[in-house]
This record gives structure tokens, sequence and C-alpha cells, in this order.
């Protein structure tokens, strides 16, 4: 049944994690991802993909089996989508269905009893969210798909980074969210897109969509971040595609908060990475006056990280690392730079500490920076709360 809601009528964008990590590859490893974009290594993956295919699944003939060659057409119709569809049954496993990227060919695999179990919509609803990824992967001249290249790369080798696994994790999911869309929009309707997504996760053959929206819902207080390591959670997964499809203002938002959390020093990914550089540059540059001796030794401690530092006039911005966008171990690392600028210059130490526990309020850090006097600097308790009165005296 075609939905009413307007939202039925949106077309598939990439999302915002998508466009910036390609546009970051693209600029900070400009040979990596000329590497990913060679017809040639495309050409040698695909051989080997269908080949690959044909030995280990049974290929279905529209003529054996019209209906899901009817729902595929419907789909591809909807998401726009112009490729020759092959599709298989894999030997055995679970519910479920993947596509293998080919540019122009649509290999899309089923596996456990799918064609079985989904209802015509929700057959429609699957086909949708594996098209959705031809859809993406096809985007800006296959940006999305060179990206997920450029990390598989990476990954590959053994001294590959945490960031670079954890930019790979936060780009699978990501994915997943977009998929999803695809899912209700080649059906024109929520309900649908959600039953696959339960019977899929669960195996069986009757679910009330609803009641498991409303189960989602629950769980909205909750901040968790995704723990998932390819596909966010099925309730995360669920609770996106409802707020997207009701066109919600903060579903940007709600999905960052969901997939990455509050940034993390101990969980960086590459743009989180350049993120906190750039962050930690203007927060060392606020304990500098613009004026300052060249030889000042709290600028000569700021260059040991950044040596081309330069003092600016330029108010750094708190909210940045205001209580809820940042965590306790992040809070840890603003602590410990303090400390470095603060005992840089003996002689202007004490007004600095002045400095550094009004900036700790600032962030919430109040209580970490007491313990981290205490554990680091050996401060007694009187000591440390003192300077927190002489802070208070001095704002």
């Amino acid at each position: 049944m075609e939905a009413a809601d307007p939202a039925a009528q949106r077309h598939l964008q990439p999302l915002k994690y998508h466009t910036e990590l390609a546009a970051y590859l693209q600029h900070e490893e400009p040979e990596v991802w000329a590497w990913a974009t060679s017809a040639h290594g495309i050409l040698h993956q695909s051989d080997d993909l269908r080949e690959a295919m044909l030995r280990q699944t049974y290929r279905l003939e529209p003529a054996s089996h019209p209906a899901v060659f009817a729902a595929c057409a419907r789909a591809m119709e909807r998401l726009e989508i112009e490729a020759v569809p092959t599709l298989y049954q894999a030997a055995d496993g679970a519910m479920n269905a993947a596509l293998y990227y080919i540019p122009g060919e649509v290999h899309l695999v089923f596996s456990g009893p799918t064609l079985e179990r989904l209802a015509e919509d929700e057959l429609l609803a699957l086909l949708g969210h594996e098209l959705a990824h031809y859809k993406l992967w096809s985007a800006d001249d296959g940006a999305c798909y060179i990206a997920s290249r450029v990390l598989d790369m990476a990954l590959s080798f053994p001294d590959a980074k945490p960031s670079h696994r954890e930019t790979a994790r936060l780009l699978s999911l990501h994915t997943e969210l977009y998929a999803d869309r695809g899912a209700a929009l080649a059906v024109g309707d929520l309900a649908p897109a959600v039953s696959m997504l339960v019977k899929v996760m669960t195996g069986l053959g009757s679910v009330d969509p609803a009641a498991y929206l409303r189960q989602a819902g629950e769980l909205e207080a909750s901040s968790a971040k995704s723990a998932g390591l390819s596909h966010p959670e099925s309730f995360l997964r669920a609770r996106a595609l409802e707020l997207w499809w009701h066109g919600s203002d903060t579903i940007e938002d709600w999905i960052d908060l969901r997939l990455r959390g509050p940034l993390s020093i101990e969980t960086l990914d590459l743009l989180r990475q350049r993120d906190l550089t750039r962050t930690t540059r203007a927060f060392l540059g606020h304990f500098i006056a613009p004026d300052c001796d060249p030889d000042d030794p709290v600028l000569t401690q700021v260059r040991r990280y950044f040596p081309e530092f330069r003092a600016s006039a330029d108010r750094f911005d708190f909210d940045s690392i205001g209580p809820d966008r940042i965590d306790d171990p992040t809070r840890d690392y603003f602590i410990a730079l303090m400390f470095d600028c603060a005992m840089a210059d003996p002689d202007l130490s004490d007004d600095l500490m002045v400095m550094v526990a009004n900036t700790a309020q600032s962030m919430g850090a109040a209580d970490q920076l007491k313990a981290a006097l205490r554990r680091d600097l050996k401060w007694s308790k009187a000591k440390a709360d003192s300077l927190f009165r002489r802070a208070a005296r001095a704002a």
C-alpha cells in the first residue's frame, strides 16, 4: 500500500558522515584514492566475484522465480537504479540478503528461508535495502564505494590503526541506516520496512512492526551509543528510520549521538582525530596572550605540540568541549594539556592554575581537575579547594 505521508517521496541522499569521510580521504590520501579508483583493480575484483557467485550459489532465473524478479524490477524503478540484476540463493544460512557491488550490475544473494518467510511488501523492502547499497556506492562517481575500498585496504595490513578500524565501523553503521531508508522508499511505507527488519533479526514468520517501534521508543531516553561492528542494533535502526520517515529536523544530530556518541579520545575515527587536533590547537591558544613574547615559556611548550603555532586573538568555543560533547577520558586529556601549560612558567604558575580551574568549570570537569591535582600534582584537598575559591573570586 502506498503511504500518503509526503516523507515517502523524499530521495535518498548520502548521510553527512559519508560525504565528510569521502572528502577527507580524497584530500588527505590522494594517491591511495587514485589507486582505489583504478579500473584495473575493479575489473579484476569483478571477474573474481562473478566466478565465486557461480561456484557457491544457486542462480535464480526469471522464468522459475518471476515474483522476486518482478519485485526487484519494482524496487529498482523506485530507487531510480538502472543496472542488470542477477539474483542468487546461498546454500544455507540464516534469513538475510547481501549485495555484491559491480558497477552497472546488481548481484543479490539471498540466504536461508528469506524468499519463503517474507510477505510481498517485506520482500520489496528487503530488495530496497540491498539496492540502496548499490545506489550509494554508485553516487558521486562512486565516492562512498572508493572510501570503503580505501579502508578495506588499510585494514588488510597487520599494523592498521585503531582509527582506521573505528572509521570502517562507523562507515558501515551509517551505510546500514541509509539502506534502511531505501527499504522504506522501495515499498512506500514504514511498517513493512520495520517488519522485514525484525523478521530477518529474529527469523519469525509474523511480527508486529508498530509494537517493535514502541519497544524502540522506550529506549529513547538512553544515550548509549551503538556497539555494533557492522550493523547498528535493530532497535536503533527502527527508531532512526521512523524519525527520518516522519521528517525529523534533528535526525542528523540523533544519528551522531547514537552511532558516535560524545567525542572520546579512546575511540577516535579519522574525522574526529582531525577535529580533536584542531580543537587542541585552539584550546592551547586560550592560555597564550596574542601579544606574548616570542620566548614565552607557555608558547614554547605549545610549540612542542604544534611547531608552527601562532598566538591568536580568537576566543575558544567552550561549547565544543561542553559536558555533553566529550567524555571523561577526553576531559582528562584536556586537563593534562592545561597542566603542561601551567607548569611551563614557574613565575606564572599560580595565575595560570586559577585559569585552569575556571576552564575546568567551563568544561564541567571541576571534580576531575580536583582528582588530577591530588593524583598528579600531589596537592592536598585543602589546597585544591583553595584554588577553586580563588578561581571563583577571579571569575
